[in-house]
């Protein structure tokens, strides 16, 4: 059977030139029985177009691991650890995630809980305004390697009428979308968009994590547009933290390469980053007046590290640059974990449920950065 791609239906919000590859609606066949050279061509759709949406999908738990797997066999274990989040009752993840017990890889997932510094009014709530929660990508950031890929099936999809985002950051910017949507952008766009002394900056960065991110930040505000978090000096101190060595911090670079496009994505987790490192401008790179850190630099004081992360990823969740997906019960989205990110978005009513079964699978290796060349031709 061959696989037909169709192209999401994108809100008039969106800027089509920024969608022209991104997200597939896939049909002519079944992810749950594909023979090995329609998941293959599975595989290399999702790396091409970001995310994948199959409609009309029944699937146990158990299947939805086995597909998840198919994209990193070697991995075995929930990309934040089996039975992890359960079990950490200090990290901001423990009231969004259950464990599904029989099938620890998938995660059952509800309406959620924001934590903006500033919320929402009663009376706004009331005439549907609502904001982003959190953009971000499945990882725990810490010890394990960000997963290649997330499988999200929805259950039970919420009715009622659309919600209007408001980004609340003076920029006027606002975004309607369905109620409960999930919303992504593409980080390859992320970093296309970019202006080319912020374009250096990122070929020639890393971020350093802190070590148990989830717990270290368990106090902090999230920014009105869901981006980053406030700086208010709410981290809990290392000494705080679970158990930590040094060795299991992770360092990544700023931009991940696409294994199939070979294409960089600006791919970095605003809220859980607590440094920056910066190479200098390369041997053989002309310097110019305006150059950022042309010397290099190591950001650490917390504040500097997320309003270089705000400057740098704020402009891509513009409302032009989000697609927010129109749930329907029994739809599955794959989407490249690695080079995409995403937010919850909705302020439901107490009649209104969202229930869906997430999987993602720590990964067999860590993502690649950007190369020789790449630096040569971005800085």
């Amino acid at each position: 059977m061959t696989i037909e791609l169709i192209p999401l239906p994108l809100p008039p919000t969106a800027d089509s030139s920024k969608f022209a590859t991104f997200g597939r609606e896939v049909k002519g066949v079944n992810p749950c029985s594909c023979t090995p050279d329609e998941l293959e061509a599975v595989r290399e759709a999702l790396y091409r177009h970001g995310a994948l949406l199959f409609r009309n999908v029944s699937l146990t738990p158990e299947q939805q691991y086995s597909l998840t797997k198919v994209f990193d066999p070697n991995s075995d274990n929930f990309g934040h650890g089996n039975n992890k989040i359960d079990t950490n009752k200090e990290s901001i993840l423990h009231h969004d995630l259950k464990t599904i017990p029989r099938v620890p890889q998938v995660q059952l997932i509800g309406n959620g809980i924001t934590c903006h510094k500033t919320v929402v009014s009663p009376e706004d709530e009331a005439n549907d305004i609502t904001r982003f929660y959190r953009w971000h990508m499945d990882a725990a950031l810490y010890d394990l390697s960000p997963p290649r890929v997330t499988t999200l099936h929805a259950i039970q999809v919420p009715k009622g009428p659309k919600q209007t985002v408001r980004y609340d950051d003076g920029t006027g910017d606002e975004l309607v979308v369905p109620l409960g949507t999930t919303a992504f952008v593409s980080g390859q766009t992320m970093f296309q968009i970019l202006p080319a002394k912020l374009k250096s900056v990122a070929v020639r960065a890393k971020v350093k994590y802190a070590p148990h991110p989830y717990v270290w930040m368990a106090r902090s505000h999230v920014r009105s547009p869901g981006i980053g978090l406030e700086s208010e000096g709410l981290e809990k101190s290392l000494d705080e933290l679970p158990p930590w060595t040094e060795e299991k911090i992770k360092v990544y670079p700023v931009l991940w390469k696409n294994p199939v496009t070979k294409d960089l994505s600006f791919q970095v987790h605003p809220g859980a980053a607590a440094e920056i490192i910066i190479s200098p401008l390369p041997n053989g790179i002309v310097r110019e007046e305006g150059d950022m850190y042309p010397d290099g630099a190591h950001i650490t004081k917390l504040k500097d590290v997320r309003d270089l992360l705000y400057k740098m990823q704020r402009p891509g969740i513009a409302p032009s640059l989000v697609y927010p997906h129109d749930w329907h019960e029994n739809d599955l989205v794959l989407f490249h974990n690695r080079g995409t990110l995403h937010s919850v978005v909705g302020t439901f009513k107490p009649d209104q449920v969202r229930i869906f079964h997430q999987c993602n699978l720590a990964a067999s290796d860590d993502p690649i950065g950007p190369s020789d060349e790449d630096v040569m031709r971005w800085a």
